[in-house]
């Protein structure tokens, strides 16, 4: 499995970094417009990102708009509903309208509470068919 993780928190990264490390091949965004520059690279290079964690408030671009804007390449590419990367949103704040926003626009696909639980993250992973 390949992850891309996106937060502007230093903790948050490493601390995803940690939990999904050995389980997947990690890499690292500060901010939205590095994760949409990672991401489409990723696709042209015909080796998507499997996951993408991401924080929703960033600096530069936020989580919501480089959801959308993620989404947007893959329909431009003409990649398949199923084979569309797995997005969870990772987010200090559990019920606010970016959060909803994220699924209804954005089409993530889960959300945690940070901090994150190992436990409940792996769990996830493997509702989203990423681990067995």
């Amino acid at each position: 499995m390949r992850a891309l993780i996106v937060d502007d928190d230093f903790y948050s990264r490493i601390t995803l970094h940690d939990l999904l490390r050995p389980v997947a091949e990690c890499h690292i965004a500060v901010n939205g417009e590095e994760a949409l520059g990672a991401f489409k690279k990723a696709l042209e290079e015909g080796r998507p990102y499997d996951l993408v964690c991401m924080d929703l408030v960033m600096p530069e671009m936020d989580g919501q708009q480089a959801l959308q804007e993620m989404r947007g390449v893959e329909k431009d590419l003409g990649v398949a509903l199923d084979d569309r990367t797995k997005v969870m949103v990772v987010s200090m704040v559990e019920d606010t309208r970016e959060t909803n926003d994220a699924f209804f626009l954005g089409g993530a696909d889960c959300f945690l509470v940070k901090p994150i639980d190992e436990e409940r993250l792996m769990s996830e992973l493997r509702t989203l068919g990423l681990l067995p």
